[in-house]
């Protein structure tokens, strides 16, 4: 049941979000030229490694994929303008739905890891592999962009693996000791209302911003006969 719940909501998705998809790869390829895909190694169930599709949110060197440390600090020069929007609108993850069809993913799991730091699990925290990954759980849901967590001045995967992957594991264990298909609902819609408040936020800061905009409202709300325009499209 799980399975075909997956194939039905990730094609739908894919379908109803291919527009904004496309617009975000024309965006990646203009802001940094390359390859707006970024296909990242990652362990998945019963410690099988398949690689999982990203929008590409860092430069890449030539034609070559976004390379280096898997863990970015803050203030990395290699995110790109528009990459910094994607990963905290959490955006760069859409292309994750073709990992679902691909039977590699499934919604919602535990949060998918890197082979080199899935080296540092303990028996314990090694049962998060007894199941699919998500492309979102309760970590996401839980953590904030895992940049801002990481103080200036020291290694971030070093950081990573001493301070910050422990916890996310414990909140993935818990998960799947609890885990029903209601759970998983409410985490699929606190997902989305997550992504629409960074993406809205976002918004209302550039508003904020733009020079002018209060003098382009003032006039426009002032102009003769033009009672019939709509301030909130200004």
């Amino acid at each position: 049941m799980r399975r075909l719940v997956d194939v039905v909501l990730s094609a739908a998705a894919l379908v109803l979000l291919f527009p904004l998809m496309a617009l975000i790869a024309m965006g990646i390829i203009v802001d940094s030229p390359g390859n707006p895909f970024y296909r990242a190694w990652r362990v998945g169930k019963n410690g099988k490694k398949f690689r999982m599709l990203k929008f590409r949110t860092m430069a890449t060197r030539g034609n070559a994929w976004q390379t280096g440390a898997g863990i970015t600090g803050p203030g990395d020069a290699r995110i790109t303008r528009l990459g910094s929007v994607l990963r905290r609108s959490k955006l760069d993850e859409l292309p994750q739905f073709l990992n679902v069809l691909a039977g590699q993913m499934t919604l919602v799991g535990p949060r998918p890891e890197a082979p080199e730091f899935v080296a540092f699990y303990n028996a314990r925290q090694r049962r998060v592999l007894r199941v699919k990954p998500g492309v979102t759980g309760a970590v996401q849901i839980a953590s904030a962009e895992e940049s801002d967590s990481i103080p200036e001045g020291v290694r971030p995967d070093q950081y990573y693996v001493d301070n910050l992957m422990g916890p996310k594991l414990e909140v993935d264990l818990d998960y799947l000791e609890k885990r029903t298909a209601p759970s998983d609902a409410r985490i699929v819609l606190a997902t989305a209302a997550m992504v629409f408040r960074v993406i809205w936020g976002m918004v209302f800061r550039f508003r904020a911003d733009f020079p002018g905009e209060a003098a382009v409202v003032q006039v426009v709300a002032e102009a003769p006969g033009d009672d019939h325009l709509d301030r909130r499209s200004v």
